[in-house]
């Protein structure tokens, strides 16, 4: 059956159907994914940064478009503002304003911080490397607060080009991600993202709130807050260019 009919098929069923039939976990990780994107998205966002002896905030608009696809770009405060990050299939591209250059990012660098947060460039682009990339296996169920959890464990394959040993994720029956977890390759957790706030937004129960942070650094943290969101909107494919990074028509 191909993917995308196990997808409808998927949505179609209740939680409660969900869980007795063990979801495979492939299909909830795409089913996430696609959740958080949809076909395409627009969204704005809030992203606070907490350190010990400073913190900072910066909003941000981002659109997405398929599986492969992101634009995100900062609009305040005004230092800030214009500083934008262009994801195409394996490829990613930053502009700064302040220097008027485009650096293309090696794949190197994709796990790196994002503008100084706890969020990678990888996190920040909504990423869907892992659908295709890692092994997926089911290792939990658990019923609480009236929906169903499954927690997977994402092995990455031997070629893989990825810095985790490996990767846990928690999915709510609502296809919300709920917690992530980040596993160096001696299997040691380094880092958490887990989300504060469920809401309905866009026609969808979405993640709202979302808290990313090291292990060895529990104080300081990372939050980023979703305010307005829609999905299965009309983007041009001229949105997603080096030239619209540079000088933004949308």
């Amino acid at each position: 059956m191909p993917v995308r009919v196990c997808l409808i098929c998927l949505f179609l069923l209740s939680p409660l159907a969900i869980a007795e039939q063990t979801p495979d976990p492939s299909e909830l990780i795409r089913a996430a994914m696609d959740h958080w994107r949809g076909v395409t998205s627009y969204s704005e966002m809030t992203m606070t940064v907490h350190r010990s002896d400073w913190q900072r905030r910066m909003s941000m608009q981002a659109w997405t478009k398929g599986d492969k696809t992101s634009l995100v770009r900062v609009t305040e405060p005004k230092r800030d503002a214009g500083n934008g990050t262009l994801i195409k299939d394996q490829n990613m591209w930053t502009y700064s304003p302040k220097v008027n250059r485009i650096l293309k990012v090696p794949s190197s660098m994709m796990s790196q911080s994002w503008m100084g947060s706890d969020f990678s460039n990888k996190d920040i682009s909504k990423s869907t490397d892992i659908i295709d990339q890692y092994d997926h296996r089911l290792i939990a169920t658990e019923l609480k607060d009236d929906h169903y959890f499954y927690t997977i464990e994402s092995i990455p394959h031997e070629e893989a080009a990825v810095v985790w040993g490996k990767e846990v994720i928690v999915i709510r029956d609502d296809f919300v991600m709920i917690r992530q977890e980040f596993w160096d390759q001696d299997e040691v957790l380094v880092k958490h993202m887990n989300t504060l706030e469920v809401v309905s937004m866009g026609g969808r129960a979405i993640a709202k709130r979302m808290h990313m942070n090291k292990v060895e650094t529990p104080d300081e943290w990372t939050e980023m807050s979703v305010d307005q969101i829609e999905f299965n909107i009309e983007l041009s494919d001229s949105l997603f260019t080096l030239s619209n990074l540079r000088n933004p028509r949308q």
